[in-house]
């Protein structure tokens, strides 16, 4: 309980975001904002890469402006109507559906591709406000839901190894779908050290644990590059010291959307890419919403989120503002979960994270000095966190259990969320009806499930269909 010291001192922030209720205090806050700013700074260079791809892709400097632009906005959104430490930004999966597929296999311009997103985050926000959405998650078993978190653990920690150069694409000739990377580079060898540290750091429950190991490893990275040659070991990400601080942003392209796709696709056509985008986004902001509040001890008696329209409804209209500022479709991030692990309870944290995004796009050099090796080590002990709830599974119920490892292991090896939590579905429901216990499935998982099968369907729907 906060005493009247606290109260006055900490004024404002204190009575908005309830810090004393929560167990936490400003420190702590700004801390794990920070944190989860540099374990996601990556994207400010991510999206850019993926957006400009192809010879019509957009200019690298102002995709990263909108990048920060958007992703600062929202995330301080998130925090103060919300009041949780969840970061959104732009969703990867999302921005490779719009360049590959949109710009890419089905030609659209990228405003008009920018138009589906936009045209994707209307329609979601409109489930939300009719409560469609958050009905969906309730219908959710708890065990799925326990599963997905499991899951997104995996995930991260997945996430971690193949940005550390640890885990590559297996051999061409398909003896693995994964391989081992070169352990003999000092970028894998930088990432092992920031490991253990972390590793040390935790078990030594450290305060700050995981800031102090990326602040550590990044500059482990720049003397490793720094002795290298910038390459006589192997490339160490882009730890070097910046040759300038600040960068002017780009912001030419704010409303560059347009609703074209329809006539230039047709109806059908474009109902299918922005089903595919919906459903998407639908779930794989749902998947990490019950991950995090699970990690951050959000979570009631039945596993809901307390307040999970409001934090629907800002990831919704993120989606729609990703759009219109051609920053791809925009998403609470599943990293989040760095600053939760580092002690962030309330919005304070990402209003934080908020404001570094918007400064990062007039010290983007500075923002870019981490490395991915310096954040991976992080992503694994988040992931080893995350995962600590499967115990808590009725592993002797396989109509329950199965799913729940589908769950579990489908968002990993296919990099995706959504493709976790419909295989979790699916499964789900089959079993129920095929042992005669059709009746414990709620009609909106039945629902769910059926679209997810059109969604798994939809590459031979397509073809069948001659679009």
């Amino acid at each position: 309980m906060a005493t009247s010291t606290d109260a006055r001192s900490g004024g404002f922030l204190e009575q908005r975001f309830r810090l004393s209720e929560r167990g936490t205090d400003v420190r702590t806050e700004v801390v794990a904002g920070v944190t989860t700013f540099m374990t996601m700074a990556y994207i400010l260079f991510v999206n850019p890469a993926i957006l400009g791809t192809g010879d019509n892709g957009l200019a690298f400097p102002a995709v990263l402006t909108v990048t920060g632009l958007v992703a600062g906005v929202m995330t301080i959104v998130m925090g103060v109507v919300a009041n949780y430490p969840f970061a959104i930004a732009a969703g990867l999966g999302l921005n490779a559906v719009v360049a590959f597929q949109l710009v890419g296999a089905a030609g659209l311009t990228y405003p008009e591709a920018m138009g589906v997103v936009v045209t994707e985050g209307i329609i979601i926000t409109v489930l939300v406000l009719t409560g469609f959405r958050e009905a969906v998650l309730e219908a959710i078993p708890v065990e799925l839901k326990k599963a997905i978190g499991a899951g997104i653990g995996l995930f991260i920690a997945i996430i971690g190894f193949a940005g550390s150069g640890v885990v590559v694409p297996g051999p061409g000739d398909g003896a693995a779908v994964l391989g081992r990377g070169d352990l003999g580079s000092m970028r894998v060898g930088v990432f092992f050290i920031g490991l253990l540290l972390t590793f040390v750091l935790v078990a030594l429950r450290v305060k700050g644990a995981l800031l102090i190991s990326i602040v550590l490893t990044t500059v482990i990275a720049i003397i490793a590059n720094a002795l290298g040659g910038g390459g006589l070991w192997g490339d160490v990400g882009i730890a070097e010291v910046p040759s300038q601080i600040v960068a002017l942003p780009d912001f030419s392209l704010l409303g560059q959307f347009s609703f074209g796709y329809l006539g230039k696709l047709g109806l059908l056509a474009a109902v299918l890419a922005v089903f595919t985008l919906l459903l998407a986004d639908f779930f794989d902001t749902m998947g990490t919403a019950i991950g995090l509040g699970r990690e951050g001890g959000f979570l009631d008696e039945e596993d809901r989120l307390p307040d999970m329209d409001r934090v629907l409804l800002v990831d919704s209209i993120a989606a729609a503002a990703g759009g219109l500022a051609s920053a791809s479709s925009n998403t609470t991030y599943i990293e989040s979960a760095s600053g939760i692990a580092e002690g962030a309870r309330t919005g304070l944290a990402s209003v934080v994270t908020g404001v570094l995004f918007l400064l990062a796009i007039f010290f983007s050099p500075i923002a870019g000095v981490i490395p991915a090796e310096a954040t991976a080590p992080v992503l694994v002990v988040v992931g080893f966190l995350m995962l600590s709830v499967t115990r808590e599974l009725p592993w002797d119920d396989v109509t329950v259990a199965l799913p729940a490892f589908l769950t579990m292991v489908v968002m990993p090896f296919t990099y995706s969320i959504t493709d976790g939590i419909g295989a979790g579905f699916v499964t789900y429901v089959v079993l129920k009806f095929a042992t005669g216990r059709g009746r414990e499935v709620h009609w909106m998982l039945l629902l769910s499930a059926v679209l997810f099968l059109i969604y798994f369907a939809i590459d031979p729907i397509q073809a069948a269909l001659g679009i």
